[in-house]
């Protein structure tokens, strides 16, 4: 019996939400779920694979395949809706921000398109679909509410999303992302902060505070120095243990912003500051605000201030006119600037996006050597970075679903302040994720820790109390309702599928 039949069967309607791109899409996407379940909707179980009665695409335009990936799924969809009366499929995000009639044009039997302005109205618009028997396509041209005043069902039960503003102002050449999703809007850092006190009240003990361009808070509202005197706010919440933030622009990247992130206790010593280039040259056919030379001194200051800061970022191979010489001022900033880890691309072209149909687009096969040439010094990079860990004594917190060998290895997984993902040894006594444990680190690959040794301390704590008490809820749910169980775990910083949305 499918899952559709057995939902109908006591009086319920199963959805899924299959999200694409990047942390913003993530967190958008805990609100499709909210949203649903608020109208009524239960998970449907994991790997469903469209075996529900509802089916949310939100999807990414930064990729040049990404709408033939989209129909391609719709396409798989089609029998499987054909077939069962009543299911639905919509589609939102920003490629349906972009494509709009074309998706229904394309997929006829789609029921609902909805854009990145007016998340909200998908219930409604799924009803309407459902009453009326024919699509509904409402596409928004500005954002109608701050989409964190909808409801949210968060995957985690101890780390929380907390958006402080949407929209971007920057004009990248390469990225679309301002022509979809608007002009910066910020929030009130008032509203930002009773989210993040009632996350805590919830047990939720580490947030990421999250925007397209998110240390350029504060331009939308007249305070160049909000984002600044946001995270020191932070520090002053009870019972938050853990504040990051993504992704920050090296054009906001200011002094105050070092001063609040080393003189705050709680913010951890990490940082991810996407590079792109580093050549003068393709950084201004990127429009990207800065140069070679301020991006090192901000890299100099920060580890000046945090020594221990663990540093990633954003590259891109192959842009528009790169050459040679370009490319080896990318690798000199490598290893200047010694990254924990870089999150490397191939570039590729955004359909609208001016670097589309720029002169000077690089042959696959030299974009292809040179991507092999940076992956390989990163990863001798990041390996030797690693082994500075090397006997050092950490305390991690507690994550579920980060160590794929773990039920093999008879290990744990955890992140570091720095986020650093570490696998321990499994103590005697029992640990949940969010809980806290001291280890020693004794073993270093190039994307992990290791702590072979036995655990040195646990803490439990109120995040592990959260999480044990959602996994208890989640268990006694009767089993007609088929409310899969959440993936639970520390937000990733950034998705490493895409160089997405969020990426500046």
């Amino acid at each position: 019996m499918s899952s559709s039949d057995r939902s109908q069967a006591v009086g319920v309607r199963t959805y899924e939400v299959r999200t694409y791109g990047c942390q913003m899409n993530v967190h958008d996407s805990e609100r499709l779920s909210g949203l649903l379940e608020d109208a009524g909707y239960v998970r449907a179980p994991e790997g469903s694979d469209g075996d529900a009665d509802v089916v949310v695409f939100n999807t990414c335009a930064v990729r040049e395949n990404a709408d033939n990936k989209l129909y391609g799924n719709l396409g798989h969809l089609a029998p499987k809706k054909a077939s069962r009366p009543g299911m639905q499929i919509a589609v939102g995000g920003c490629l349906a921000q972009k494509d709009r009639d074309t998706i229904v044009k394309r997929a006829p039997w789609v029921d609902v398109v909805f854009g990145t302005h007016n998340i909200g109205k998908l219930p409604v618009l799924l009803e309407r679909a459902r009453v009326q028997e024919e699509a509904q396509v409402e596409i928004a041209e500005s954002l109608e509410e701050f989409p964190s005043t909808l409801p949210t069902r968060r995957e985690s039960a101890y780390a929380a999303w907390v958006s402080i503003s949407v929209g971007c102002n920057n004009t990248c050449t390469f990225c679309i992302v301002p022509a979809l999703r608007g002009k910066e809007k910020d929030r009130r850092p008032g509203d930002i902060l009773a989210e993040v006190e009632a996350l805590v009240a919830e047990g939720v003990s580490e947030i990421t505070l999250l925007g397209q361009n998110v240390n350029a808070y504060g331009s939308d509202i007249g305070d160049r120095e909000a984002f600044s005197k946001l995270l020191r706010a932070c520090g002053n919440i009870e019972g938050l243990e853990r504040v990051r933030f993504t992704s920050p622009h090296p054009r906001d990247f200011t002094d105050d912003v070092i001063a609040a992130m080393a003189q705050t206790p709680n913010v951890m010593p990490q940082l991810h500051m996407p590079l792109q280039s580093g050549s003068d040259t393709v950084l201004k056919a990127m429009r990207r605000s800065y140069r070679q030379e301020r991006y090192l001194g901000i890299i100099e200051k920060v580890r000046a201030a945090i020594p221990h800061a663990a540093i990633t970022t954003d590259i891109i191979v192959g842009f528009p006119g790169e050459t040679e010489e370009d490319f080896e001022q990318t690798l000199h900033v490598v290893r200047e600037a010694r990254f924990a880890q870089a999150f490397t691309f191939q570039y590729s072209k955004r359909p609208g996006t001016p670097a589309a149909t720029m002169d000077g687009q690089i042959p696959k096969k030299v974009v292809q050597e040179r991507y092999e040439r940076l992956v390989a010094l990163q990863e001798e990079i990041s390996w030797e970075e690693n082994k500075k860990q090397v006997g050092r004594t950490l305390e991690l917190m507690v994550a579920e679903g980060e160590g794929r060998k773990d039920d093999a290895t008879h290990r744990l997984s955890g992140r570091a302040p720095d986020n650093r993902l570490v696998h321990f040894t499994k103590p005697d006594q029992e640990v949940r994720p969010g809980d806290v444990v001291t280890v020693e680190i004794t073993y270093a690959a190039p994307h992990h820790l290791l702590a072979e040794g036995p655990v040195l301390d646990v803490r439990r704590t109120r995040a592990g109390d959260a999480w044990e008490k959602r996994n208890a809820a989640e268990q006694a749910k009767p089993a007609g309702v088929l409310l899969g169980l959440p993936k639970v775990g520390v937000p990733e910083p950034l998705p490493v599928a895409t160089s997405g949305c969020a990426i500046d």
